[in-house]
């Protein structure tokens, strides 16, 4: 009887924060696609290495790299067998490239020595390969095989998950599993799509649009930042 109340008064508990959740993703689907996110590419492997590059880095930088690195290296070898300088001077501009360049070519050896130069659709897989995270497999089970394991977790995730009280924590992995208990599995993808569009166009680190969000009378940290903006300066 008495693990059968504390059942009871968990689920009143989480009940509210899962209405809110379900209440806002309708929200946001009406003003975002779903389906849609940053990163140009056209098979798992340019994902990989996009999804790389993006590390500290917006979308869009990285998007204006990416042709020139695609027309120049088109599979798991050309990566592996790439000459650090010239790759490190092709993606320079989105920062912290050496690392990032050890991290591809790492990447791209770990595709051919376990899989056969062919990127693989688990998580567990993915997450074997250097400069893999569970952020980037994230992205490339979702957007390259269309598969849920899992949630993206960045900036934009981590910021707005904090915002809208999704979560009280700060560490990507723990963020997720919050928002994997908020969200149904079939919408995982898509939260996470929203929250990065949303991140960008609405909801941004420094000065968040409040009076323009369509989720403000939602989000607990609103008035915060309205309060903020209409104060006198002094």
């Amino acid at each position: 009887m008495t693990m059968s109340v504390r059942s009871g008064k968990s689920q009143k508990r989480i009940a509210p924060a899962v209405s809110k959740a379900s209440a806002i993703l309708k929200q946001f689907k009406r003003d975002y696609d779903v389906s849609k996110i940053g990163l140009e590419a056209s098979s798992p492997l340019e994902l990989v290495v996009a999804t790389i590059l993006s590390a500290q880095c917006t979308d869009v930088r990285v998007n204006m790299v990416t042709p020139t690195l695609f027309k120049r290296y088109r599979s798991a070898s050309d990566y592996a067998n790439a000459k650090p300088k010239e790759l490190e001077g092709i993606i320079r501009s989105t920062g912290f490239y050496h690392a990032k360049a050890k991290s591809i070519i790492g990447m791209a050896k770990g595709l051919i020595e376990r899989f056969g130069g062919v990127v693989p659709d688990t998580l567990d897989q993915l997450t074997t390969l250097p400069g893999v995270g569970r952020k980037t497999a994230n992205v490339v089970l979702g957007k390259a095989f269309g598969k849920t394991e899992g949630i993206v977790v960045d900036t934009h995730v981590k910021r707005l998950s904090f915002r809208l009280e999704f979560t009280k924590h700060t560490d990507p992995e723990k963020i997720e599993q919050d928002l994997m208990k908020l969200f149904p599995k079939k919408d995982w993808i898509g939260i996470s799509n929203c929250l990065i569009w949303h991140g960008r166009m609405v909801c941004n680190a420094r000065a968040p649009k409040c009076d323009e969000c369509h989720v403000s009378s939602l989000c607990p940290s609103a008035h915060l930042f309205m309060e903020k903006n209409s104060s006198p300066a002094k």
